[in-house]
């Protein structure tokens, strides 16, 4: 429940950040007209994501036996992939998002063009549509009923938010809230990343693959009593196993991966660390060079 709220929550705030960005610059260049354009392309989008989204869950729902591994462990992967590249790109490009999407609506100003404000509204909101239907089907499998309520937690209080923030009754510092939830949703997306290698190594088991080794448990620490809390059934481990992708005896392969992803994570952040540094340091040399 907690992954599919934070999940949800983040993504929609994405959303109700770009429909406020072109609200608020129409308004600026006094051109309300154009509101409802916006506001046509952002509920066709909600309307679109909410029909696919039901699509998904039938087609989810029709799965059983290795077909249902398969699809638990493609989705898992799929969202594992998408949300670490969401979380990048965001860190790399929030500060253009601004004036990017200015940009385009000035482009559809000069071009006469009204439903192309619409059209951007529809692509900004139906892209964070499907990458949210993307996650929630990741990791509903686990959690059913608590995805949905975590998911409509979510949406509510982003809602509620919106009008705090419209009505200048509250303020959030958007840079620090993305830095925090990124963090989180890396540690989120190495669990999926985890779930979906079991769920591959428990379809070939079916199919009567042998992974050898691979497929053996590295190793168990699962109390013996299955309604120990500590327990990845237990109600500790559940929610661990929802937040972090806890197994309390995970496969070789599957540790293998997740530490690998984590080896990954890490590297490209110390590189970007180092490159960092190294751009600070030049630039007193240059300025002294001016004086």
């Amino acid at each position: 429940m907690i992954v599919s709220f934070l999940i949800t929550f983040r993504e929609t705030l994405e959303a109700v950040l770009i429909i406020a960005i072109l609200v608020a610059y129409l308004t600026r260049i006094n051109r309300r007209d154009m509101h409802r354009y916006v506001w046509i392309g952002a509920i066709a989008a909600v309307v679109t994501s909410v029909v696919i989204g039901a699509v998904v869950a039938v087609i989810y729902g029709s799965f059983t036996g290795v077909s249902e591994k398969l699809f638990e462990g493609t989705a898992s992967i799929l969202a594992t992939g998408v949300l670490t590249y969401m979380v990048f790109w965001m860190a790399k490009n929030a500060r253009r998002i601004r004036g990017e999407v200015e940009e385009k609506i000035d482009i559809a100003i000069n071009r006469e063009s009204l439903w192309g404000i619409a059209i951007l509204s529809f692509i900004a909101v139906v892209r964070e549509g499907i990458e949210t239907i993307l996650f929630l089907t990741a990791i509903a499998a686990s959690d059913p009923g608590g995805t949905a309520i975590g998911a409509v937690g979510g949406i509510a209080l982003v809602m509620v938010l919106a009008v705090l923030l419209m009505k200048g009754m509250y303020r959030l510092d958007i840079r620090k809230f993305f830095k925090v939830t990124s963090i989180l949703l890396i540690i989120f997306a190495a669990g999926l990343l985890g779930y979906g290698v079991h769920e591959f190594i428990e379809a070939a088991e079916i199919w009567g693959i042998d992974l050898g080794i691979l497929a053996q448990p590295a190793f168990n620490i699962n109390p013996s009593d299955i309604a120990h809390p500590l327990h990845e059934k237990g109600t500790v481990g559940s929610i661990l196993k929802t937040l972090i992708g806890y197994d309390g005896n995970p496969e070789i392969l599957r540790v293998v991966v997740y530490l690998s992803y984590w080896l990954a994570i890490g590297t490209y952040w110390l590189k970007k660390s180092s490159s960092g540094l190294k751009g600070d340091s030049k630039s007193p040399v240059r300025a002294s060079r001016t004086t």
